[in-house]
């Protein structure tokens, strides 16, 4: 009966690497590093977008997700980078990034973290059974595959340049790209497992050669330096003259933004989930990753860095990859920090061409997408019944059709506030309430133990 039970297991997880000890210290070195690389072509563009320091932000998101990690322990292999739910508070509170101004902001994000712990203990006070019945597969799946597709203009505007490098940056996208899918296909060994890092190399020399790169920036910038100051953390504010009404504003306008994040925090967790063969909703459980994100979320934004999410290109990493073990994760974070205490690096990061991060994120983002589709067709989603083809079309078309409207979002006013809600959101919001309202919902949530279980009694009525 055990070895049948193995049997089964690795037939499933045939693939899979849960323990990257096995392929050394150098190669676990190199995972990590494709990992930190994976996170950079979103998570600079906030700080980027905002304001905010480049360095801090790597800093924050190495220490957010080993904070994850203690809180998780170490069961749950997702890297924490920048946010992009937030950009909208940023915009509103400092929109031309004043350094004045964006402590203000960071403020809020920082009070919008503790609706994360509000949630964390209603999963733990009421279970997960009982919670989940809310995010069955047929409205995760739909978020996932959501979730790949509304970052896929992102990477089509990556891969494109105006004016006369127009047609060379599509080619040093086509051949991140290429070396990619040469590399995880007809690849061997080592070359195999980092697709990422290979594509972002390959194309980066062929970048250097069409004249594509710009070394400016990184000759000026120092090899030391500090990740951020104390002017940019939120303590700052309240040593000289506190402006009590930005800060109220900042709560007002911030804060409400954490509910669409959570939402998203939910189906990042369970495309992992679903990516790595594990039930990380039941152990280490929603209540500890939502803490941990709010806990990295709070940490980042005292010190002036951008709020912290789990990352959906990591979980595409994942997937290309088959490396599921929560350590490699660990040593990219670790690098994160390291490298975040020199402005060269960072330097170099950003002269990163966009077309190279565009061609990568391509494949993550489809990678992402296809999660999503795995998990309806692994959880056998009937969609003879209209109840599942009505809330998937919703889902998506809300989803879709809000994030690439004119708008971009809805928004509405509660008096003197202007609450904006992305595609995203909103999608998943009617989706749960949806599933929620319409009957037939005979969703069971299964933990592993419960899955253990069947497989226990499917083995006895075959002996």
């Amino acid at each position: 009966m055990l070895g049948s039970m193995s049997m089964n297991k690795q037939k499933i997880n045939n693939e899979a690497i849960y323990d990257a000890r096995k392929l050394g210290k150098g190669k676990m070195v190199v995972l990590g590093l494709q990992h930190m690389f994976a996170m950079f072509g979103a998570t600079v563009v906030v700080p980027l977008i905002t304001g905010l320091s480049v360095s801090s932000t790597l800093l924050f998101a190495g220490l957010g997700t080993l904070l994850f990690h203690l809180v998780t322990k170490g069961k749950v292999p997702a890297f924490l980078g920048s946010s992009f739910a937030f950009l909208a508070g940023y915009a509103t509170i400092a929109p031309k990034g004043e350094a004045n101004l964006l402590p203000y902001a960071c403020f809020g994000v920082a009070c919008a973290s503790v609706l994360y712990f509000i949630l964390s203990a209603l999963f733990k006070a009421f279970g997960a059974h009982r919670v989940m019945k809310f995010f069955p597969p047929i409205v995760t799946g739909p978020i996932i595959i959501a979730i790949g597709l509304t970052l896929a203009p992102s990477a089509i505007n990556n891969c494109e340049s105006s004016g006369d490098n127009a047609g060379l940056s599509w080619i040093v996208a086509i051949v991140a790209i290429a070396i990619i899918i040469i590399c995880n296909i007809f690849g061997k060994g080592m070359i195999k497992i980092i697709p990422i890092i290979c594509g972002v190399l390959g194309s980066y020399v062929v970048a250097v050669c069409l004249g594509l790169v710009d070394f400016t920036s990184v000759a000026k910038a120092d090899w030391i330096g500090l990740p951020f100051t104390y002017d940019q953390t939120v303590f700052s504010i309240f040593t000289g003259d506190t402006d009590w009404g930005l800060i109220t504003t900042s709560i007002i306008t911030i804060v409400p933004i954490a509910l669409a994040t959570m939402v998203e925090h939910i189906g990042d967790i369970s495309a992992i989930s679903s990516t790595i063969g594990k039930n990380c909703i039941a152990d280490p459980g929603l209540h500890r990753t939502l803490l941990g994100d709010g806990a990295a979320t709070l940490l980042a934004a005292l010190f002036g860095a951008p709020a912290n999410t789990t990352y959906g290109e990591n979980t595409g990493v994942l997937n290309l990859t088959k490396v599921f073990d929560s350590r490699v994760i660990r040593i990219a974070a670790f690098f994160a920090i390291l490298f975040s205490f020199s402005p060269k690096f960072a330097a170099i990061v950003t002269s990163i061409p966009s077309a190279t991060v565009g061609g990568v994120s391509l494949v993550l983002y489809g990678m992402i997408s296809s999660v999503g589709v795995r998990n309806i067709v692994e959880n056998k989603i009937d969609f003879t019944n209209m109840r599942n083809v009505l809330i998937m079309a919703i889902i998506l078309v809300l989803a879709l059709g809000i994030t690439f409207s004119t708008a971009g979002n809805i928004s509405f006013t509660i008096g003197s506030v202007t609450i904006q809600l992305s595609g995203l959101a909103v999608g998943s919001l009617v989706g749960i309430i949806l599933n929620a309202i319409i009957p037939g919902n005979d969703y069971k949530f299964q933990t592993d133990e419960d899955l253990g279980a069947n497989e226990i009694q499917k083995d006895t009525r075959e002996m």
